[in-house]
This record gives C-alpha cells, structure tokens and sequence, in this order.
C-alpha cells in the first residue's frame, strides 16, 4: 500500500484486524539482495543482445553467410525463446519461481557451449535455439520472482533490476567483442559467445542462496514458510502480515487459516488460467491484459533492438568504417545505456511510473528522429558531413539514454505488478512472447528494411511507432506507484486515463475511510 508522507496508513481487512504501515520504510536489505540475484539472470539475454551485434561482423566474414543469414542468426534468438517462455508459467507454477531460473541458466550455459564450438552455420543457429530457450525462461520469470519478493514501498526499485542487468549484459557483451577482436577472425567470434557460459554457471549457483517466492510458497499451502520469508522481505512485520493475509485471501485460502501447512483449492494451481485470461476474462483482467501486451509490443517496436543489435552497421552508415572503432562507438551505446537504467531505478519509486514513461517515450521521438535526419542527410550527400556524423552519434546516444530512464525498465516493472496472483506467471509469459516476437520480427528485418527505405527512413518509421505509443501509454496505462499487488483490479477497474495520478490517493483514502483492504480473488475484487 502506498503510505502519505509522514503520516501512517492503518489498513484493516473484514475482520478488523488494524495494522499500522510506517512511513519511509527503510531499504530492505535481504528483499534487496534476492531481487539482485533473481535480476543477475538477465544478464544471460543481454549479453547474447550485446555480444551478437560485434561477433556477427566476424561470423559473417569467416562462414561467408549472407545478410539474410546475418538477419535470421541475430534476430532468431527472440523467436526461439518464446518456447522458454511460453513453459515458464507452468514450470514456474509447478517446480518454484527459484527452480525455474537455475533452470534457465542450465539451459543457457548449454547453448552458450554449442555456439562458441560451433563449426559451421547451421550447428550455431542450433546453439541459437537451446540458449533462446534460457533466455525465454529467465525474461519470464526474474521480474515475477522480484515483484512477488519486493516490499510495496520499493517493488518499483527492485523490479527494474531485470532490465538493469539486461543492460550490464549489453555493455559486457560490447567489452567482449572488442578484448577479442584481436584474435584470428575464426576464433574470435567463438570465444565472444561461448564465454557466456561462464555467468550462468555462477549464476546458477547463487540462486540456490534465495528463498522461494512468498507468493509461490502460499499457492502451495506453504503458510509457515511463506510468513518467514515475508518477515525478511517485508518492511515490518504489521506489513508481512498483512502481506500475507492478502495472499491468501488471493489464493482461495480461508484468512483464519493459521497451520505452517494447509490445504489449497485445486484452482489455484493455474487449472483455467488460460479461459480467465483469454476466453471469459473479467473487465479488469481484460484491461490488464491489453495494457501489457501494449507495453511490451511498444517496447520493441520503437526500435531499440535495431538500434543494439545494429549500433556497429548504423555507425557505418554514418561514416565509421575500421572495425574496432565501430565496436569502440559500441561500447559508448551500452555503456550510456547502463548509466541511465541506473539513474531510472532510483526514480520509478519516487516519481511514478507514467511520468517517467511519458517523458521517456517522448525523448525517444525526438532521437529517433534527429537520428533519420541525420542519416538522411549522410545518405544524399557526396561529401562527408561531420556535423550530421556527430548528429547520429548523438542521436543514438540520446536514445538509448531516454529508452533506459522510462521505456526499458518500466516495461518490465508495469508488466510484473499488474496481474492477479493467480493469472500473474502465464500473463507475464504472453507479455514476454509478444516482446520477443515483435524484437524477432524487428531484429530479422532490419537491414532488409534499411535497403528498402534506407536506414534514414527506418529511424523514420519508428519515430511514427514511439507517437502511437506515446498515444497508447498516455491515454490507457494507469498509475501503479505504491500499489499493493493484490490491489490492482480495483484500480483497472475504475481507471479513467484524466485522473490517474489521483485515482492512487482517492483509493487510499477510500481504504481508511472504510477501514478496508480490497483483496483480489481470482481476477475479481473479493
């Protein structure tokens, strides 16, 4: 629950039962480290992003492949793992949230191997499908765990650590291509993927120091272990408490239930998730649904994997032309990227969601842009141009700044944090498959795309894309900052896009007024 500043909050539910939230919680430490560990999986995903951009350049000259097979090889990954992604849910719902992301850095570390020994083509892109598998799995279900892990007051801090350590992946991936470059054309590039396999086996490893998901733990009638995990994750013990009792009541688990082991309804399992969410959803869960279907297809189809995966060729066109300076303007990219994830992690508790969506959003049209202008200008000009060089550079530096303060981590953190428990593991995984298809879909056509428009015309073309979404994010998506999790379907319920900022305080208000916590049953208020 979100607290007024400087005054506390007392929250009851039906029984009566008071709890006083404090105000400025301090930082939870053990929530924070789980939230790191869980969030370090995505390193595995970013990495390969990063990595494939430089090693492409490589693989291209050694295999002799064409720039059709350039496009499949780069971009394929994101269609493989939605099979990773689509088995996560259940596997999730089936072995832990904390099983399935060790799984998902074995599998990972199999594909990292195949990749760096592959001999030929055809061996890499099978390479490609095991380790696309891994990374489904771990897009999935890092930002799941964390938000089911994370305390209200911070859930938006530790939630963008996903896309914070996606980033770090880039940006190492960008230092890989660059330390073995010097090496024989052949081995290079192998070295560059199969040196992924090293943090996932380290990554593998320290997840097994996490506990398991509170929320998972009570899905399985797990009560005395999910209360001690929410004594360590919560910012008092009034807040595990009532942490709790929403959970259950979310679960179908009766309040008075106060057994370490109890007994759990069948439904809530995941048995009919798939007809709550897609064949007879109630309003709110429809709404929800749209809204992160919407905010994942935005993310990649403004164009930011083109501008990662592609920083090396866009640079070129530009007017960079000797390899280690373009893998060197690369590793500008991905480490402007990861400064400001950074700077928006610390911002998305304080100044909400949509404003920082907004105004990333926003930044991004103007870059993308000046970008097509300045590329534009570079390709109808006989001479070289310094200042439309220095204009693009600029311009994907700027974008990639301003997709990294709103765009890139709230995706994930909006995504994670509004669905009911029970429908959360399998709505998360279709946000993530539309992710990854409309990034396969961008990824695989872009240098097609850039021949048939030129790459002037392509930054064009998503410039138009970040306008509709500015559009969308404006008009539909609510604001979810200081939410409790089990309180998102009062508040899709009731959203109207004119008062979003206030419709937080009236709800909280409306909660101590009435003495009530609104509890989610199964998508719909109990």
């Amino acid at each position: 629950m979100g607290v007024d500043e400087g005054k506390p909050v007392v929250h009851e539910n039906r029984n009566a039962l008071s709890i006083a939230t404090p105000a400025k919680p301090k930082r939870n430490k053990f929530a924070f480290a789980c939230a790191i560990l869980a969030s370090m999986t995505s390193i595995l995903l970013g990495y390969d992003i990063g990595v494939m951009s430089g090693a492409v350049i490589f693989i291209q000259d050694d295999l002799k492949i064409t720039d059709v097979q350039v496009e499949i090889l780069v971009g394929i990954l994101n269609l493989y793992s939605l099979f990773g992604s689509a088995a996560a849910g259940k596997t999730s719902d089936w072995i832990g949230r904390r099983y399935t992301i060790v799984l998902a850095a074995v599998i990972f570390f199999v594909g990292a191997i195949m990749m760096g020994l592959a001999p030929n083509y055809a061996f890499l892109m099978v390479g490609r499908f095991v380790a696309g598998i891994g990374v489904g799995y771990a897009l999935m279900i890092a930002p799941v765990y964390t938000a089911e892990v994370s305390p209200a007051s911070s859930r938006g801090f530790l939630t963008s650590f996903p896309e914070v350590f996606i980033n770090a992946g880039i940006l190492l991936g960008y230092v890989s291509n660059y330390a073995f470059s010097k090496l024989p054309e052949h081995l290079g590039w192998r070295f560059m993927l199969g040196i992924g396999a090293v943090p996932s086996v380290l990554l593998g490893l320290g997840v097994l120091a996490m506990p398991e998901s509170p929320r998972w733990l009570i899905m399985q009638g797990r009560l005395g272990d999910a209360r001690v995990v929410l004594n360590k994750t919560s910012d008092s013990k009034e807040e595990a408490e009532l942490r709790l009792t929403e959970i259950k009541e979310a679960a179908g688990i009766p309040i008075e239930s106060t057994d370490d082991v109890v007994a759990v309804p069948k439904r809530s399992h995941g048995e009919g998730v798939w007809r709550d969410l897609l064949i007879r959803p109630t309003p709110a869960v429809r709404r929800v649904l749209i809204a992160a279907i919407g905010i994942h297809f935005f993310q990649q189809a403004s164009g930011i994997d083109a501008v990662v995966l592609y920083s090396p060729r866009i640079f070129k066109s530009a007017g960079i032309t000797k390899k280690t300076d373009l893998l060197g303007a690369t590793i500008a990219v991905g480490f402007v990227k990861t400064i400001f994830i950074l700077v928006a992690t610390f911002f998305l508790d304080k100044v909400g969601r949509r404003p920082l969506l907004l105004s990333s959003v926003g930044g991004m049209i103007v870059s993308l842009a000046g970008l097509g202008v300045g590329l534009t200008v570079i390709e109808h000009s006989d001479s070289k141009l310094i200042w439309a060089v220095a204009l693009s550079i600029a311009m994907v530096l700027a974008y990639v700044a301003f997709f990294s303060i709103g765009m890139g981590p709230i995706t994930w953190v909006y995504s994670s944090e509004i669905f009911p428990l029970r429908l959360r593991a399998q709505g998360c995984s279709m946000g993530v498959a539309v992710n990854r298809v409309t990034s396969g879909v961008i990824s695989m056509s872009f240098i097609s795309l850039t021949k048939a428009i030129t790459t002037g015309g392509a930054f064009f073309l998503f410039t138009g894309v970040a306008s509709i979404a500015w559009i969308f994010f404006f008009t539909f998506l609510p604001e979810t900052q200081g939410r409790t999790l089990e309180d998102m379907d009062t508040l899709f319920s009731g959203f109207h896009w004119r008062d979003s900022k206030s419709k937080g305080s009236v709800a909280k208000q409306d909660k101590v007024d009435n003495s009530q916590v609104q509890m989610v049953t199964n998508g719909q208020p109990a």
